[in-house]
């Protein structure tokens, strides 16, 4: 892992409401401190799990220049600047270069599907030359599941050629361990950095030469999932991949930024936390009793 780039465990850091559904920044300055406290390399804020896609242009750039003003250096940050108006991604992007961010996860335009790579080149290049910041690092977002379109193996060899010193990365949320070990075999030795998107593959992406995880459960297990990217060369690794993946599926059976703050609600004793904005909706009590349940039976400890 090149040592001046990011890597380890970072967390997509969820967005906290007032109950008028305005962005509380406070509130998220505290959860980002407490995640670099108990085991976070860095927050990946506004990426999918933040709500990012429920925020204007606007409150991201308030949200983030409080976050590097309120006790969150800018190098522990990696902000989602992925939008579907490329414009609305250059403004976002150099918004965070300037702040002196780690980098940038972007999403690939998602509206449009069945779009080529020759399309999603250009976006990406429009961003970048319209960025022009020596200083910018770009870290791929690939998350077919959600965004229905792919970041493929041929359109990063592309990109990479082309802009060799920026097009830093990828972040793989494709849920397939196929596709992260392809890409990874691909870009071994290259420079190029691979990021899992789920603690579930942390171990064998620390294996096959990646760097880390950008992981939801980052958010409630940072430490335990930590411990596995420190030790995975380690003779327990297997044993404590095993428990955090164990956790992680207790979560994923639930609607997961609803779960995650129902989590963190019940840590801090913070009900407010629970508030989502529309189109999601919070857990049912019904649904938290029994995250809460299955949580204990797993001897999970709510952050606190």
């Amino acid at each position: 892992m090149n040592p001046k780039r990011p890597g380890g465990v970072w967390a997509p850091a969820i967005t906290p409401f007032r109950h008028d559904l305005s962005p509380d920044s406070e509130r998220f300055a505290r959860h980002a401190r407490w995640l670099l406290a108990n085991g976070c390399s860095g927050l990946a804020a506004f990426g999918t799990n933040s709500e990012a896609n429920s925020l204007s242009v606007e409150e991201r750039m308030t949200l983030l220049e409080y976050l590097a003003a309120n006790g969150v250096p800018a190098a522990r940050l990696m902000p989602g600047t992925g939008c579907c108006a490329f414009t609305d991604s250059v403004r976002l992007t150099a918004h965070a270069v300037g702040l002196g961010c780690a980098g940038v996860l972007m999403l690939p335009p998602f509206y449009y599907k069945g779009v080529s790579d020759e399309g999603l080149f250009r976006n990406f290049s429009e961003v970048i030359e319209r960025v022009g910041d020596a200083r910018m690092r770009l870290y791929l977002y690939h998350i077919p599941p959600v965004a229905q379109v792919a970041i493929t193996i041929p359109l990063i060899e592309r990109l990479v050629k082309r802009y060799p010193q920026t097009v830093a990365g990828l972040k793989d949320s494709s849920g397939d361990w196929n596709n992260t070990a392809a890409v990874l075999d691909a870009f071994a030795g290259s420079g190029f950095d691979v990021f899992a998107g789920s603690e579930v593959f942390l171990l064998s992406t620390m294996r096959h030469g990646g760097v880390g995880c950008i992981s939801a459960t980052a958010n409630v297990n940072p430490a335990a999932i930590h411990q596995v990217f420190e030790n995975w060369r380690g003779p327990d690794a297997d044993r404590m991949q095993e428990k955090i993946t164990a956790t992680r599926a207790v979560v994923q059976r639930y609607p997961m930024i609803p779960a995650l703050k129902a989590i963190v609600a019940r840590g801090f004793a913070d009900p407010e936390w629970t508030t989502v904005r529309p189109p999601l909706v919070e857990l049912s009590a019904g649904q938290r009793e029994s995250l809460d349940a299955e949580l204990d039976a797993n001897g999970f400890v709510s952050p606190r």
